[in-house]
């Protein structure tokens, strides 16, 4: 895999990325680091492909989003969710993520409206 520090966007590559999900117990730190993972490929990905528009945009973060709602059950699996607090904090991830890639007029909510969490 590859390192957010190997990013060629310095805004992404030292962003510290899900701060409010690391910062609490609630959620497991190695789980953090898959959802972070997914966030860091997602970056990578819009790197390589350059998407044009807002529709290729979403379509990279929904692909991403898919990860996220295949870890849900490894949350319940460890006591924990992906509830209000990682929703919001994966969301504002995703519009940070966007708008470093100049897309500043994404909509938050379709960037992640595949999720089921």
């Amino acid at each position: 895999m590859k390192k957010q520090s190997e990013l060629k966007n310095e805004t992404v590559g030292t962003y510290a990325f899900l701060e409010h999900m690391y910062d609490d117990d609630y959620f497991p730190n190695h789980l953090v680091d898959q959802c972070k993972d997914i966030l860091v490929e997602l970056c990578f990905e819009i790197e390589r492909t350059h998407p044009k528009d807002l529709d290729a945009l979403y379509v990279l973060t929904h692909a991403a989003t898919d990860k996220f709602n295949e870890l849900q059950d490894v949350f319940y699996e460890n006591d924990s969710e992906i509830e209000t607090v990682a929703r919001e904090c994966i969301g504002e991830n995703f519009a940070f993520i966007a708008a470093s890639y100049g897309f500043e007029d994404a909509d938050a909510e379709e960037l992640i409206g595949t999720r089921d969490w």
